[in-house]
């Protein structure tokens, strides 16, 4: 307290629509403004506005960030188009405030379309930056909006829609969790220098995925690994970006494969994209390009019943790769790689690219693997090194060579 007001801790952005909950949002800036922070307003609403508080960007200005206009967005009553282009804008907006050091977080809340209005916003700024929304759809699957970005969800309880003492209770935790998040200060260690590398893994990985990071971690370095079933895929690529990668082992490429053939574990079409467009070591391995990912045995597409299928768990069935798909995957694989702008290496173990792909497994088949290496071999560029190594991918031998690889790189 100064002279009997509160000491202002910076800003937090505040999202949504004022011109239907303009009640709500007033509340949510007094709340804010007890806890310390000034508000930068971002109004998402293009039916009008509010008088009980400054706005700082009026719905006019965040339309006109995506190059339309709020007037142009309401008379085309069409709602979908709204909810994107408006997210879009409020995206450009909070990262404009995020990379001027303006704000220290972000909050907003609202309903159905509100929400993903905001959460399309939050998904523009990084990891690690705080983010909140108070929603009425919360406890809803919206891992589509979340991707893969920590922003935090809040469930509304009650609709947000007048205020009452549920609603006042929840805003008011809403304000308090986000100025906590922002007043965090930042824990001994977590921006030392310690090297850092991403390693993807899966089930039929995890055994040269463990002796990788044991190796690694004697060595000084910091692992993070990530289970390639999309959204890790989706962090990874996401945090290499961000510049908190020093080097990646991508041992399980599957999601490559979920991508070509619609399985469940897609990571869609940028993965293996970012160390190449960084610059950043990699080597790569085609792990577990042997299978498609689905979930129980009866949700496997039709056109998908005549191929090998194996149930690995009660709710993951998985389905042989076939030469097509194998050779289609091969040419992806150095296409992408021919971009890379640091050292990258691709390296194949001959005897198995999976568990259930090694001698005896289900998924045992040289023919369709040597498709997968000859594809591969024949596009990749020659500034790529590309090694084939006589082990199969789980082999401690395979480990150590990758270890190897990735040392001489770094």
């Amino acid at each position: 307290m100064v002279n009997g007001e509160v000491e202002m801790k910076g800003s937090i952005a505040m999202v949504g629509c004022f011109d239907t909950k303009e009640e709500e949002f007033a509340f949510l800036h007094a709340c804010l403004n007890h806890y310390g922070y000034s508000i930068i307003s971002v109004n998402l609403g293009v039916r009008g506005t509010t008088g009980k508080f400054r706005v700082d960007y009026e719905a006019e200005v965040v339309a006109a960030a995506t190059g339309l206009s709020s007037r142009e967005l309401r008379e085309s009553n069409d709602r979908s188009r709204v909810v994107d282009v408006m997210g879009a804008g409020a995206a450009v907006i909070l990262c404009d405030l995020y990379e001027k050091g303006a704000i220290k977080g972000v909050v907003g809340m609202g309903g159905g379309g509100g929400s993903f209005m905001i959460l399309k916003a939050m998904q523009a700024l990084p990891i690690g930056f705080p983010k909140l929304c108070l929603s009425t759809v919360a406890t809803k699957d919206l891992s589509e909006q979340v991707r893969e970005k920590d922003i935090l969800l809040m469930p509304s309880v009650v609709d947000i829609a007048g205020l009452n003492k549920i609603s006042r209770q929840l805003i008011n935790h809403a304000a308090a969790a986000i100025s906590g998040m922002c007043a965090a200060r930042e824990p001994v260690g977590i921006r030392d220098r310690k090297k850092t590398i991403a390693i993807s893994i899966f089930g039929n990985t995890t055994r040269c995925v463990n002796y990788c990071v044991d190796i690694l971690e004697s060595k000084g370095f910091e692992v993070l690994t990530f289970h390639a079933v999309g959204s890790g895929g989706q962090s990874m690529e996401t945090l290499i970006r961000e510049g908190w990668v020093d080097g990646v082992l991508d041992i399980t490429t599957t999601e490559l494969a979920d991508e070509v053939c619609g399985g469940i574990c897609s990571a869609g079409p940028k993965r293996l994209t970012a160390a190449s467009d960084i610059g950043i070591p990699q080597i790569v391995v085609p792990g577990c390009l042997d299978m498609v990912n689905f979930g129980p045995m009866d949700t496997v597409p039709k056109k998908y019943l005549d191929r090998v299928l194996y149930s690995w768990a009660p709710d993951v069935t998985l389905m042989r790769t076939n030469s097509d798909e194998n050779d289609l995957l091969g040419k992806q694989i150095a296409d992408k790689l021919n971009l890379a702008k640091g050292k990258t290496a691709i390296l194949i173990p001959t005897k198995g690219i999976s568990i259930v792909s090694s001698e005896g497994g289900p998924f045992h088949d040289p023919e369709i693997d040597q498709i997968l290496f000859a594809s591969i071999k024949k596009n990749i560029a020659e500034n790529i090194n590309y090694e084939e190594i006589d082990c199969n991918i789980n082999d401690e031998e395979f480990a150590h060579r990758l270890i190897e690889k990735l040392l001489d790189y770094m």
